[in-house]
């Protein structure tokens, strides 16, 4: 009984998230070219990391768009690019089709479940989607898992928060306005895995080998305070929801701290923030 009852709101935790990724979904495929503009040089990154070879059956997991999984399909023999929601996978399979990429398929997996066999993969590539999990040593273990002996994984989270203001600026200011703390106790968030040492070792710990983080720059520009909070607001994943749903005041309320928060980062050409990203790379 005991097990149960803990077990029971991790796996509430868990079909909640899963329904929240498929419900900004659309949000995602209006942005997604700005997706992949925005993090070319940590794809760029993630590949050299994975060490591609024409030969490889490669699968990205926690795939958003598809940005990754579609950047490797023309160096390897097959790609699966995978997500928890379906209306990612839709997403993604439509932008390989539209590149005429015949190699790439997709397929809804959880990262925390992966059902796929032992051995199954040469490479993991995974962006900005293990913090985001309840368990993200359960995560790395079942990507250890189905990696073939010797196969390479490329794994990024995002660095701390406070070298992240693009996002560190939008959780104070909404955290300030509801007087709670974004992400709330317990739920994980873009900064969950921020600290090279402790996301090394959790990949160490689920006995992948090998494993090295550092750090790629991924600053963001925008044109405009309204470019950066209209793109912020529909990629913010649990936040975009919630910020939706602001009454009126609120909302003015909200976007008058940010315009505070983003003070700073502001130019001749916009605003420019910068950024930071841990990638890491391994072996099983």
């Amino acid at each position: 009984m005991e097990s149960r009852s803990i077990a029971a709101p991790a796996d509430e935790l868990r079909e909640h998230l899963h329904g929240m990724w498929g419900s900004v979904a659309p949000r995602w495929r209006a942005h997604a070219d700005f997706v992949d503009e925005r993090g070319a040089a940590l794809t760029e990154g993630m590949l050299e990391a994975a060490e591609l070879r024409a030969e490889d059956r490669v699968v990205e997991l926690a795939c958003g768009p598809g940005s990754v999984g579609i950047a490797a399909a023309p160096l390897v023999a097959e790609v699966v690019i995978t997500d928890v929601a379906p209306e990612m996978t839709a997403i993604a399979a439509e932008r390989a089709a539209a590149r005429g990429l015949a190699n790439v398929s997709t397929r809804t997996l959880d990262l925390e479940a992966i059902d796929e066999a032992d051995a199954t993969f040469d490479v993991v590539l995974c962006r900005e989607g293990i913090m985001l999990v309840p368990d993200p040593g359960l995560a790395a273990a079942e990507i250890r898992r189905v990696l073939a002996p010797g196969g390479r994984a490329a794994i990024s989270v995002w660095g701390p928060r406070e070298r992240n203001p693009w996002l560190g600026v939008v959780f104070d200011a909404v955290s300030e306005q509801l007087g709670a703390p974004v992400p709330p106790p317990g739920v994980p968030g873009p900064f969950s895995l921020d600290d090279a040492e402790r996301f090394a070792s959790v990949l160490s710990g689920a006995g992948l080998r090998e494993v090295s983080v550092r750090e790629v720059a991924l600053p963001l520009r925008a044109a405009s305070f309204d470019e950066w909070w209209s793109r912020t607001a529909a990629l913010a994943g649990p936040l975009a929801n919630m910020l939706a749903g602001l009454p009126q005041d609120a909302a003015r309320s909200l976007r008058g701290r940010l315009q505070d928060g983003a003070a700073p980062y502001a130019t001749a050409n916009g605003l420019e923030f910068p950024g930071v990203v841990l990638l890491a790379s391994a072996r099983r």
